[in-house]
């Protein structure tokens, strides 16, 4: 049965690890697959282990990304440096929104809109304005195009649309990513933004999840989430890595139109088949 169990637990790491920083919706696509491929957990544990899981997503920013992140200097003597920390700071004031509607809001939103309709209509929608922003801006010349570029009024905004994310089915990645480039942004500072912006989020969102769920776990516990947390961690490198490529040549039109055929499949599945 474990073995079963860790297997399933894999599965779900690798969709994790795709599906988190692609913008094509992470909980849409766990929706299906856990549709066809749920955990025998208790109810409580399966919901932990979906948002925990994202932790080993996180490291994967953190591992490609340390230089970048890292605002202390260790070279000769310690330093501090401005320009990261700077950034650091316009990251944590682009959590607010999201941070403010989740506190107050999470189990009303969650009670609300967690369904597959709402899905499907979210994965649909954004896949639209996909399409429609990125011919709207075929010509356009972004106005950011370095992170350091970024204001604190350009983050604030960025997480408002962060903000929209709360709503299943939006993509965190695919609604910070469309109100980025919508402020002016270019695609690989509105993805890297995106990358950054998801590493408080998520610590802070798993953290509250394992406090709900209690800091006691079984071993078999320990080890499915361990192994749902690694599995997307590799994953997630390969992804990330393959997206900061794909955008320097491609736009995300063909993101929105995976969206929109993605939204029609849980609608035709959830409304006539299942």
């Amino acid at each position: 049965m474990q073995f079963i169990e860790i297997i399933k637990a894999i599965i779900l790491g690798i969709v994790e690890g795709i599906t988190e920083w692609l913008p094509i919706s992470s909980t849409g696509h766990m929706i299906l697959v856990d549709e066809f491929l749920q955990l025998s957990m208790s109810s409580a544990f399966k919901e932990m282990f979906y948002v925990v899981i994202q932790l080993g997503a996180i490291m994967a920013v953190v591992v490609l990304y340390w230089k970048m992140l890292l605002p202390f200097s260790f070279k000769e003597k310690f330093t501090i440096k401005k320009d990261i920390m700077s950034l650091w700071f316009k990251i944590l004031v682009a959590c607010v929104p999201a941070a403010i509607i989740g506190l107050l809001f999470d189990d009303k939103i969650n009670a609300l809109f967690y369904n597959y309709q709402t899905v499907a209509v979210t994965l649909i929608l954004y896949g639209v304005l996909f399409i429609i922003i990125e011919r709207r801006n075929t010509n356009k010349i972004p106005n950011i195009n370095k992170l350091s570029q970024i204001s604190y009024k350009t983050a604030m905004m960025i997480g408002v649309f962060q903000a929209l994310a709360l709503i299943p089915g939006t993509s965190r990645s695919g609604a910070t990513i469309v109100g980025a480039i919508l402020i002016g942004t270019s695609r690989t500072v509105a993805a890297e933004f995106t990358f950054f912006l998801a590493i408080p989020v998520m610590f802070g969102a798993s953290l509250l999840k394992i406090l709900k769920f209690g800091l006691i776990f079984t071993s078999t516990e320990l080890t499915i989430l361990f192994t749902g947390m690694i599995v997307a961690f590799v994953v997630s490198i390969v992804s990330i890595k393959f997206l900061m490529v794909y955008i320097k040549k491609h736009d995300f039109t063909a993101f929105g139109w995976y969206r929109i055929v993605l939204g029609i499949i849980v609608i035709i599945y959830f409304g006539f088949i299942a």
